[in-house]
Parts: structure tokens; sequence; C-alpha cells
């Protein structure tokens, strides 16, 4: 657990020596060429990864190493993805997974964040949940399906139920460690200064348990996503994970495989879109500010 850092004081103006002027800083050319560049590296290395990837998946299945039943060709499968985005059927199954992803996401975070203030911010609350909330933490979401049925049948609901489990304790355990955080020596020197319940919480809690609280959010989305498509193709309500079961009982191996792809490409997204709120929320924490080309 670290402290999040508190302002930085402004580096002192540069003084001459041996008789020559010192330039002031921020005068000069400013170096944002170094942060561009490793991030175009790096994007073209991400490409080549994938590049890498699809052509040693195309020389597997040539090379038939696996019954071509089984695994078809990248590019077969390439092609297939193709046609499934120009097909109205695809686009509403995918509507159907975006709408509980981002539903189960929801209610997950925030319960989470009301939840968790509320323990984190009472000292015998916290003392008083700490067993449970290390209970019930690990037990797998998929071990709750079963019991998920049971409740609410084979819906959407159920779905939700799964969705919402892992990715609320994800949150939950984030927002306490972030208000645990809070310095000491901060919280005394606000309540000496008269600041009330509110005003703590939001010029002291909020500003530390912020970073805590993002990460855990960035976390949650990812598992929700997982979790969304799993609860498709167990429980078998309708979305991408439902789809694919259709697909392997057809079967219908490129279907199958192109599906898969477009998972892999929702979780990319799920996690650039999460990074691209972090940077935008967290703009004034240090971690952020050594990403960001000034």
């Amino acid at each position: 657990m670290t402290t999040v850092p508190g302002p930085v004081a402004p580096e002192q103006a540069p003084r001459a020596r041996d008789g020559v002027r010192a330039t002031p800083r921020g005068t000069g050319p400013r170096p944002s060429a170094r942060p561009r560049s490793r991030r175009t590296r790096r994007a073209v290395l991400g490409f080549l990864g994938v590049l890498g990837f699809a052509a040693t998946w195309e020389l597997f299945a040539l090379a038939e190493v696996v019954n071509p039943s089984y695994l078809p060709s990248f590019t077969t499968t390439a092609r297939r993805l193709v046609a499934e985005l120009g097909e109205p059927r695809f686009w509403s199954t995918l509507g159907d997974t975006l709408i509980t992803w981002a539903l189960g996401l929801a209610i997950a975070v925030g319960a989470a964040l009301v939840l968790g203030t509320v323990i984190g911010l009472v000292p015998f609350l916290r003392r008083a949940t700490h067993s449970t909330v290390e209970f019930l933490r690990p037990i797998p979401s998929v071990a709750i399906i079963p019991l998920a049925v049971l409740v609410a049948g084979l819906s959407r609901e159920a779905a939700l139920i799964v969705v919402v489990y892992a990715p609320f304790w994800q949150v939950l355990i984030q927002v306490l460690y972030g208000i645990a955080d809070v310095n000491t020596v901060a919280r005394d020197t606000a309540r000496s200064f008269g600041l009330g319940r509110a005003q703590r919480l939001r010029h002291l809690v909020l500003p530390t348990a912020l970073p805590y609280v993002i990460t855990g959010f960035r976390l949650a989305a990812a598992i929700a996503l997982v979790l969304t498509i799993t609860s498709e193709l167990v429980i078998g309500n309708p979305g991408i994970g439902r789809q694919i079961d259709l697909y392997r009982s057809a079967p219908d191996a490129p279907g199958l495989y192109a599906l898969v792809l477009v998972t892999g490409l929702l979780g990319l997204l799920v996690n650039l879109g999460t990074r691209a709120i972090e940077r935008r929320v967290l703009h004034w924490h240090p971690s952020v500010r050594r990403e960001t080309p000034r």
C-alpha cells in the first residue's frame, strides 16, 4: 500500500554558471517526441505480434496438425468474421452481450462504491465485516451459477447475478484499501481546521482513494466481460456466448472461431476504453503524468 504523493514543489530556476546565462526551464523544446516515439514503437510491435499470431495459425492449419474440421485456417475464419459482421443477427447478439455486461458492471461498481465508502469510513464496520468479506471474496462466480439459475431461472437476471459477483468484490476491496490509505496526519489536520465529514470526504478521502477505485473499475470491467460470455455459454441467455455454443453444436468451426475473435476484440476495446478513462480521471496523478507527453 502506498500513499498518494501530495503536490510536488515547483522546481527551482536554474542558476547561471561560469558567466553563461542559464536558460529557464520550459523555454527550450518540449520533450514530447520521445514518449510519442515510444508509443509508436509499442503499437508497431503489437501489430507485428498480431501478424505473427495470424501467420502461425495459418501455417498450423495448413499443415493439418489438427483436423481441419476442428481448426480452420486463419483466412477462412477471417472471411467468416467479415460475413458475420454483415448479418443483422450478429449485431443483435452483440447488443445482448453488451447490455448484460454494462448492466452487471454498473450494478457492481455502484454497489461497491456505496458499501465500500460506508464500511471504510466506520472502523467498527470495517472490523466487523473483514472476515465475511475475506470468506465470500474467493468464491468463484462460476460456482454460484446453479444458485443464480435456481433464484432467477434461465434468464438475463441469472446472468446478472453471476456477472455482478466478482467485479463487486474487486471494486469493494479497492475502495476499502483506498480509504484506509488516507494519511492520518492529513486527516487530523483536516479535523483541526474544522472540515466537516462531507468536506473531508471530498478533499481528502476521494483524492486518495480515487486511484484505487479506478484500478478496481478497470479490472472489474474485464472480469465482467469474461463472466458475461461465460454465463451465456452455461446458462444460455442470448448473447455471443450462446451463439458460440450453438456453433459448437452445429458443428460450425469457422463461425465458432470467428466469434472467439470477436470476444478477444471486445476485451481489447474494454481495456483501451478503461485505460483512457483512467488517464482522463487521474490526469493529476504522478503515474499518469509520467505516461502522458507534456
